[in-house]
């Protein structure tokens, strides 16, 4: 792994942590005592966090220093959620296309069978 992608999965973790939170940039940094504009170059890869606030970022989020720089899950927490309002919808959908290629497919061999008679 190279620095770049570290520094990426650092970013993108303390702000995935800061929104899981629902915290704004502004009410991060004031919990790190850092200026909004430094929170805001960590989140955006352009600086590293110093030791002493990856620890304070850890206390705030209530995690370990390791899990800020843990790649984290490609699927969001929200995805079960997601998974049990929508099933239904999805189901039908699928379905839906299910019985139209179905139908599509029958009115094709149908015609090929016809021409096949001739």
């Amino acid at each position: 792994m190279t620095e770049r992608e570290l520094l990426k999965i650092l970013s993108g973790n303390i702000k995935l942590y800061r929104r899981r939170n629902n915290w704004t940039q502004a009410e991060l940094a004031e919990k790190l005592e850092i200026s909004i504009n430094f929170l805001s170059d960590v989140e955006t890869g352009k600086k590293w966090a110093s030791p002493i606030t990856l620890v304070k970022l850890a206390d705030v989020f209530n995690i370990k220093v390791y899990e800020l720089l843990k790649p984290v899950d490609i699927l969001p927490d929200n995805v079960n959620i997601f998974m049990e309002k929508y099933t239904e919808d999805i189901y039908s959908a699928v379905n839906d296309v299910h019985k139209s290629y179905a139908t599509k497919l029958k009115k094709n061999l149908s015609a090929s069978e016809n021409v096949q008679e001739e």
